[in-house]
């Protein structure tokens, strides 16, 4: 395995292939990085066809009362992010317009509109508010790509950032065609990363974003993992697998054969898969491997 570059190296490789890094947790790509972002989405694609998934282009906002269903508000609220709009009062807005006038610095927004939209934060959230109050005869595919918006307190380029690219691929059905979903996805995987010589490995987790040991997720993860990540050289996760049980069916009031429908979904982080790619294999696009004829042999 080609060990690992030390952090300077690996930046100016980033630089060479168009990436533009922002400190306040964004990225810019252009030229070959920019490149490998559509091929590696490609590749997500191809998995998501061999499941005949149905693609879905969601809107950027996710409906507060529709994400209020999942428990986000009370497990998540430390990672949400929020578009907002000024109190439409004229006197308001005059005043936002005399106090920003020619301003370099930090906006200062006065009084806003009440917020009925969030960010996605995840990409799968939408396919849930989507196939809400229906009825499945039979398991559901869905695949979309989301621009997601989750607040850290530190980033860093393509590892942790505010904005970033999110791939899914989703079933949504009995519980047993969920977990065939999931354990056929986990095997491809395995002989995908296998065959392209990128050191990962699958790792149970206990979802990071609740609220530590008391929060009573945690303890049902603990006891009966649901979240298998794909983390990258022991330290870095790129994408996961997940179990969701009936959890969204009942939130969403989805039915599979009159019971609530289970679900399950892939994520990839693109970003995250640009950064794998990059340092196990360098800023040279000649050196990295011909990942559409590996995923051809991973099927």
């Amino acid at each position: 395995m080609q060990s690992i570059r030390s952090s300077s190296r690996l930046q100016r490789d980033l630089e060479r292939l168009g990436v533009t890094w922002h400190a306040r947790g964004h990225v810019t790509c252009s030229g070959p990085s920019l490149a490998l972002a559509r091929r590696l989405d490609r590749l997500f694609v191809a998995w998501a066809t061999a499941w005949q998934s149905v693609e879905y282009s969601f809107p950027p906002f996710l409906s507060a009362k529709d994400l209020g269903k999942t428990d986000y508000f009370n497990s998540f609220q430390h990672l949400a992010s929020f578009p907002v709009s000024l109190d439409p009062d004229e006197a308001s807005l005059q005043t936002f317009a005399q106090n920003n006038a020619h301003t370099e610095r930090e906006l200062e927004l006065g009084p806003l509109r009440s917020v009925e939209e969030v960010l996605t934060p995840a990409a799968c959230y939408h396919v849930y508010a989507h196939l809400q109050q229906q009825s499945l005869d039979e398991p559901r595919y869905v695949t979309t790509k989301a621009l997601c918006f989750r607040r850290e307190t530190e980033y860093a380029p393509l590892e942790r950032q505010w904005s970033f690219n999110m791939r899914e691929i989703v079933c949504v059905g009995g519980a047993e065609a969920v977990k065939e979903f999931l354990s056929t996805s986990q095997a491809r995987l395995g002989r995908f990363f296998e065959t392209a010589g990128l050191p990962v490995t699958f790792e149970h987790a206990t979802d990071p974003f609740f609220q530590g040991p008391r929060h009573p997720k945690f303890f049902a993860q603990k006891l009966d993992p649901v979240k298998f990540e794909m983390v990258l050289g022991g330290r870095l996760a790129i994408g996961s697998l997940n179990f969701h049980r009936n959890y969204f069916g009942e939130a969403f009031q989805i039915a599979h054969l009159g019971e609530p429908a289970f679900s399950g979904c892939v994520a990839f982080g693109v970003e995250r898969w640009i950064y794998a790619i990059v340092e196990q294999y360098g800023a040279d696009p000649a050196a990295w491997p011909e990942i559409f004829s590996i995923a051809e042999g991973a099927k």
